[in-house]
């Protein structure tokens, strides 16, 4: 053989550059015999990793230790992230559903023939196995997702944890919670740290990691079970659907509309990022790092602070 091959081409299109070479055979015939000789019409396989980063291996076993301490001295440990954002409408949602006849959907997903868009932030509480989302209909922006685990920490976290005054956040390298943005490090240090009170230490899963992430198939895939073949029509039945999400480990969901407008391109100013009280941890300094409060709220959180360390 010579270096062309054809299994790029059709059978059919094999068949006429046979016929040129003076050989005729069927179409079905092509087939039978490119698969004797293990041809097949196949998929890309996603199978090509890519450098890995030096440190890689290292960060998932300091964020293992790291969440074991919380863990056993009871403090909250959760993992976020974003959904795939939604458009709201009668658009094709993958998957089936049970029903006895299609449902219709739109032949184009045009955004202008949307509802909206939603901006699904999911929190993870990896202790009791609860999951929290918080649908935006705005951008997704590291505002946007403080505001959420600050929603979250004063309706159910504190609740959950009375007496903590520490919190892990186990959270992608990417996206809004980005460990180079200075503004998810402003907010966290303004909205968590200094309104709350709260020590917030958080550990990035390495670049192309975000698979690991808890959040992604403890939350994130048994939503995507419970809603595929459903075209999302609206922000009611969106939540509908995740507040009804369950699974066999006892999956609880609840979900809550998260109003507001999120600007996008804003810029810290160099005295906010010379505030921040950020100690970055010896192993993996980048993506490991404690924010504390800028100041006690009062005597007795800095005593218990005290206690804690």
């Amino acid at each position: 053989m010579g270096e062309n091959r054809w299994f790029r081409s059709s059978l059919t299109q094999i068949k006429k550059a046979l016929e040129q070479e003076g050989i005729t055979l069927s179409t079905s015939t092509i087939g039978t015999k490119l698969h004797l000789l293990k041809y097949s019409p196949r998929f890309n396989e996603k199978s090509l990793e890519g450098s890995r980063h030096p440190d890689r291996d290292l960060q998932f076993c300091y964020i293992r230790k790291v969440a074991g301490v919380f863990s056993l001295k009871g403090l909250p440990i959760i993992s976020v992230d974003t959904k795939n954002k939604e458009l709201l409408g009668q658009f094709k949602n993958g998957g089936q559903s049970w029903c006895k006849d299609p449902i219709s959907a739109n032949i184009h997903d045009f955004p202008s023939q949307s509802l909206g868009r939603a901006v699904p932030y999911g929190i993870y509480d990896l202790n009791t196995n609860e999951g929290f989302v918080f649908t935006g209909n705005s951008a997704d922006t590291p505002e946007f997702s403080v505001d959420c685990i600050k929603t979250w920490w004063c309706t159910f976290g504190c609740k959950a944890y009375p007496n903590a005054n520490k919190l892990l956040i186990l959270a992608d390298s990417g996206g809004s919670n980005n460990c180079n943005y200075h503004l998810w490090k402003d907010q966290v240090q303004e909205k968590l740290a200094n309104e709350l009170g709260l020590k917030v230490t958080i550990c990035h899963y390495p670049t192309g990691c975000s698979k690991w992430n808890p959040i992604e198939h403890r939350l994130f895939g048994p939503i995507s079970v419970r809603w595929k073949g459903e075209p999302l029509e609206t922000f009611e039945k969106m939540i509908a659907l995740i507040n009804s999400t369950t699974n066999k480990a006892g999956l609880k969901v609840r979900a809550l509309l998260k109003d507001g407008v999120y600007k996008t391109g804003i810029k810290v100013s160099e005295a906010a990022i010379a505030a921040l009280k950020i100690a970055r941890h010896r192993i993996c300094p980048k993506w490991n790092y404690t924010i504390r409060p800028a100041r006690p709220k009062n005597l007795e959180s800095y005593a218990a602070a005290n206690i804690m360390e």
